[in-house]
């Protein structure tokens, strides 16, 4: 007599898998979901992506532009956002991804604006870098002064620091310039306060360090505005 080797029942058939125990050998488990980055089995996905870009960038950024970078087709990137924005929001993440001024950028969620304000203005302590001691001395001594105008004094763009003063409350938007439409800024209350000064009035006098044709850099600035 001889053994069943083959595991088959009494009457020939062949038993059902067990779903129950899990994959099956050969099963892919950690497979990364299709809607992710459909058609790409190598490299990061679609969303890996579109986050490592937006994490780094200081304004809203087009999906045709993330398409381009990102070389897939804009429709599948436009969907991409739109499943992150709604997988931030379903999270209760602290942070939203909204479309806004005709791009896409990441937010701090408005309920969490308090924490971020008082950890902006009173949770760092840390002293301003030169930059941005420069930078506030310029605006404060030429205002309202614009990016360009203030870049100008210092030698180097001050784009990003002027965003750092913003942020701590020292400078805030004064409008535009009716001439070339630039944002225009200005000292704040805030700074008045924290310098100890009751007024513009009262700072001292800063005319001997300015250059000495800052009317004529002005004017080239203005000019290629």
């Amino acid at each position: 007599m001889t053994s069943d080797l083959t595991g088959d029942s009494a009457d020939g058939a062949v038993p059902e898998p067990d779903d129950s125990a899990g994959p099956l050998p050969g099963d892919d488990a950690n497979a990364p979901d299709p809607e992710d980055d459909p058609g790409r089995g190598d490299g990061p996905g679609l969303h890996a992506c579109l986050e490592a870009i937006l994490l780094v960038a200081d304004e809203p950024v087009p999906d045709v532009l993330l398409a381009q970078v990102l070389e897939r087709p804009r429709e599948e990137v436009a969907g991409g956002l739109r499943a992150l924005a709604a997988q931030y929001t379903s999270d209760g993440r602290g942070f939203d991804l909204r479309e806004i001024a005709g791009g896409w950028r990441f937010y701090t969620r408005e309920d969490c604006a308090p924490l971020v304000e008082r950890f902006v203005r009173d949770g760092q302590e840390v002293r301003l870098t030169q930059a941005a001691l420069e930078t506030l001395a310029v605006i404060a001594y030429r205002q309202p002064g614009s990016r360009a105008r203030v870049s100008a004094v210092r030698g180097v763009n001050c784009d990003g620091v002027i965003r750092t003063l913003v942020l701590r409350g020292l400078v805030e938007d004064s409008g535009t310039d009716p001439e070339t439409g630039a944002i225009l800024y200005r000292t704040t209350s805030y700074f008045l306060e924290r310098l100890g000064v009751a007024s513009l009035d009262d700072l001292p006098d800063l005319a001997p360090f300015l250059p000495e044709n800052i009317e004529d850099i002005e004017d080239h600035e203005r000019t290629r505005a």
